[in-house]
């Protein structure tokens, strides 16, 4: 299929995505308006690291505009968070190429790599796990960069207590951490959120974790909790997926309700949410959250929004990631990393994130494509056959068609 007629059929709106990587041609004339800007900056301390951060920080997955990471970091947004999966490594050598105009130790710098095999379903590393590819992924990470060491090494997609205490990997961490490549280290985790948050306070190993938070989240109250217990042991937490409940669905065409600002501001009125990674990926973003940290207080109409979208759930993009699915069909794939995908492409117009979260599936057989008759009830009202169905057919396209 041509990409044209792939575009028309089955992903809408998929120029947008593109025009992503056109962004910073807004060129010089914004950025110098911009950029004589003043800007409140609230910092807070990164628990037990000692480290200070805006509590708005970046994420790289979508970037691709220098322009628009220099104008973050001109305007004091020092905290910058990567991955080695990112663009199958290419996003990382970007950071590194914008990154080596300033001082190394003015930027806070994180990454993060994942294991293989990665715990997709179960939620825990097995046996096989391959701990000798993994500390070499790290290093290699270093060199994309061109950096003698990251200030956080995370371990991304940890989910339950299995996994956040599987000592080969805290081992080989340990054992980069004591040779300087890391100042502290981390856990990343989207599923059984409470429990990997919680493990990984009880551990005294870990130094800071990373875990999706937004307003949407079922479990929130669960999830504040476990963030109050991390942090009274001293851990720096960091929030991600905070604003991913402002998209929303309605027969596979996505529609505008979000309220990105009001988001940001509920997880923020958190005091021990310490910073935050956000998507920024154009430079009217980049105004608003810069602009949210003038003022946290959340007004009238963005309090009713926030009600209102809490009670929607069928419609929204988020996934739960709560597992319920998975023990209702035998046959089922790993049903919260597919919806996470189907986000990436509907939310987040990123079709290359879609397609390399598929690749853990690639040559999998994947039941829900012929099943006639779905089982399946999602806590969220989702129609998980639907979806995966839609989703499913990007794993045929190579990640070099979408970058």
């Amino acid at each position: 299929m041509k990409r044209r007629d792939f575009i028309s059929k089955g992903l809408p709106g998929f120029a947008g995505t593109m025009a992503l990587s056109q962004i910073g041609c807004k060129g010089g004339a914004y950025k110098k308006a911009e950029g004589e800007k003043k800007y409140k900056l609230v910092y807070r301390t990164l628990g037990k690291t000692g480290i200070k951060v805006p509590i708005v920080s970046m994420g790289s997955m979508n970037v691709t505009s220098e322009a628009l990471v220099r104008m973050a970091l001109d305007a004091g947004i020092s905290h910058i968070s990567t991955a080695k999966y990112y663009g199958r490594g290419k996003v990382e050598k970007f950071v590194g190429k914008v990154i080596k105009n300033y001082r190394r130790e003015d930027i806070i710098l994180a990454t993060g790599v994942d294991p293989h095999p990665p715990p997709w379903k179960e939620g825990f590393y097995s046996k096989d796990t391959d701990i000798v590819r993994f500390e070499k992924d790290f290093d290699d990470s270093l060199k994309s960069m061109e950096v003698d060491y990251v200030d956080i090494f995370y371990l991304p997609n940890a989910a339950k207590k299995e996994a956040v205490m599987f000592e080969p990997l805290m081992k080989v961490m340990e054992k980069i951490k004591k040779a300087g490549k890391a100042r502290f280290l981390g856990i990343g985790t989207h599923s059984y959120v409470p429990e990997a948050v919680r493990a990984a306070a009880d551990s005294d190993f870990w130094d800071v974790v990373m875990l999706a938070y937004n307003f949407q989240s079922r479990d929130i109250e669960e999830r504040k909790k476990a963030v109050d217990y991390a942090a009274e042991k001293g851990m720096g937490i960091v929030a991600m997926k905070t604003v991913t409940g402002a998209s929303f669905v309605n027969t596979n065409k996505q529609i505008q309700v979000g309220n990105p600002r009001a988001a940001l501001k509920w997880v923020l009125q958190n005091p021990n949410i310490h910073t935050t990674v956000l998507g920024i990926t154009n430079f009217e973003q980049l105004e608003t959250d810069l602009s949210v940290m003038a003022d946290l207080t959340l007004t009238d109409d963005e309090k009713k929004y926030l009600e209102l979208a809490r009670l929607n759930h069928k419609n929204m993009l988020f996934c739960q990631g709560c597992g319920d699915c998975l023990k209702q069909c035998k046959s089922a794939p790993d049903i919260p990393a597919l919806m996470r995908c189907y986000m990436y492409a509907y939310g987040y117009r990123d079709l290359a994130a879609a397609v390399r979260n598929l690749d853990p599936i690639k040559e999998k057989t994947v039941a829900c494509i012929e099943c006639s008759n779905c089982t399946v009830n999602c806590a969220s009202g989702f129609n998980i056959k639907e979806r995966i169905q839609d989703i499913i057919r990007l794993r045929d396209f190579p990640h070099e068609f979408f970058v």
